[in-house]
């Protein structure tokens, strides 16, 4: 697969390599689209993707959570053979992954309807969030400079 040069981007941009990694990667992954997903915004800082995971249980579904990743892969148990005279649901393997922004975490999962939901949400720290600096009152300049002329 054919890949962008970010050479001219990474020569001012420092710490981005990550970033330009991932967009490579990103435009070199296989068209593959089972199952089935859709990521939905259900607030300013909170997230939900839907799977359709007809025919899984929930114990045949995997969810791993790293930092930036999201995994999830699901595996059929192994059953009597069956003879379908037609298999319309899918029950083949698969593997399933979602890069995360810093700080959003997975809250919880749950599988309804052959859907299985997970929730997410961004949790930045305190000590990464803007605040304001307030400006305190203090002595002019000019002032505090003749102050230490006459100090001398």
């Amino acid at each position: 697969m054919r890949t962008f040069d970010f050479t001219p981007f990474t020569r001012s941009a420092i710490g981005f390599d990550h970033l330009f990694e991932l967009l490579n990667s990103q435009a070199s992954e296989s068209t593959e689209n089972y199952p089935p997903y859709d990521i939905v915004r259900t607030g300013e800082d909170t997230f939900r993707i839907n799977l359709a995971v007809a025919g899984f249980a929930p114990s045949d579904i995997n969810i791993m959570a790293q930092q930036n990743l999201l995994v999830v892969s699901g595996r059929k148990t192994e059953q009597e053979k069956t003879e379908y005279l037609y298999q319309g649901i899918s029950a083949r393997a698969f593997e399933r992954r979602f890069n995360l922004a810093d700080y959003v975490e997975v809250e919880n999962a749950a599988f309804e309807n052959g859907l299985l939901q997970l929730n997410l949400a961004r949790k930045v720290p305190e000590a990464m969030k803007p605040r304001r600096i307030e400006i305190n009152a203090a002595i002019p300049l000019n002032e505090k400079r003749l102050g230490s002329i006459k100090a001398a």
